[in-house]
């Protein structure tokens, strides 16, 4: 995830970050340019058509299509972001819940058995990361809560912890299949596929079509205005594709690593 800062409005403007969308467009937008000159040329120097002539009709038409497209996108991306923030609050439940059953596994239990817990809670955090991410290099997140409610049911048979104490872990430790399920929820729900492709579909349509729509009223001026156009609404779904599985490792997903680091150094603290 990028780290900034939101009041350096100069940077943001004449700075172009990796990550933007801007490089990932250039080639359609070069593309772009070409099929509007295209366009100017045939329309204008052969087929002479004036501000005056009924292709003139298309731009009203073309103002409210955009007006359609722009509150589809606008939809687009708020459920995209809504899941991004569902994801970050879930990790941040997450780190909370770690700290809660350390705490209390660390009150309750002698210094002998603080060790296995110093270890495993972090380790589940690791998991899940791994998990979400189709990694297969650690143990399935699962299993490590089976493994941590294993030993605490180990725990209160051997007198260790009480009835009421084991209910009290409980409940924090179902927390964390609760979160692992809600995490999979979003990661294995995508925006369903027709949305998605309508999107592309009338973006693609709306872009190609209107430089007939202005280039009478425009002339070669309709060229960097289809490319401007055509880069602010393919970048916002191009931004809404990315934020919309939070867990990835593209630039603006969450975290995950530094999160894990959190859940860890606070155990660790914990637990010293």
């Amino acid at each position: 995830m990028i780290s900034y800062n939101p009041k350096h409005w100069f940077l943001f403007i004449f700075k172009i970050h990796k990550a933007e969308t801007f490089r990932q467009l250039f080639p359609l937008m070069f593309l772009l340019g070409v099929y509007s000159f295209i366009v100017y040329l045939v329309f204008v120097n052969f087929f002479h058509v004036s501000p005056k002539g009924r292709m003139a009709n298309l731009s009203v038409m073309y103002s409210v299509l955009g007006f359609v497209i722009s509150l589809l996108l606008v939809f687009r991306t708020n459920t995209a972001y809504e899941r991004w923030w569902e994801g970050r609050k879930l990790w941040g439940s997450l780190i909370n819940t770690s700290r809660n059953l350390a705490i209390k596994l660390q009150t309750f239990l002698p210094v002998q058995n603080h060790s296995f817990f110093k270890q495993s809670i972090p380790d589940y955090s690791v998991s899940l990361m791994v998990h979400l991410q189709n990694l297969t290099s650690h143990e399935h997140p699962n299993k490590q809560a089976g493994l941590i409610l294993a030993e605490v049911n180990k725990l209160y048979k051997e007198g260790k912890i009480s009835e009421s104490q084991l209910i009290i872990i409980n409940a924090d430790w179902q927390q964390l299949t609760e979160i692992c399920g809600a995490c999979e929820r979003i990661k294995n729900t995508p925006i369903p596929f027709s949305y998605s492709a309508f999107i592309k579909k009338f973006l693609f349509f709306y872009t190609m079509f209107m430089p007939f729509a202005y280039v009478s009223n425009l002339g070669y001026f309709v060229i960097p205005l289809v490319i401007f156009i055509f880069y602010v609404l393919a970048s916002i779904e191009i931004i809404a594709e990315e934020i919309e599985n939070p867990f990835g490792d593209d630039e603006n997903d969450l975290p995950l690593e530094n999160l894990c680091g959190v859940i860890k150094k606070s155990v660790d603290d914990i637990f010293s």
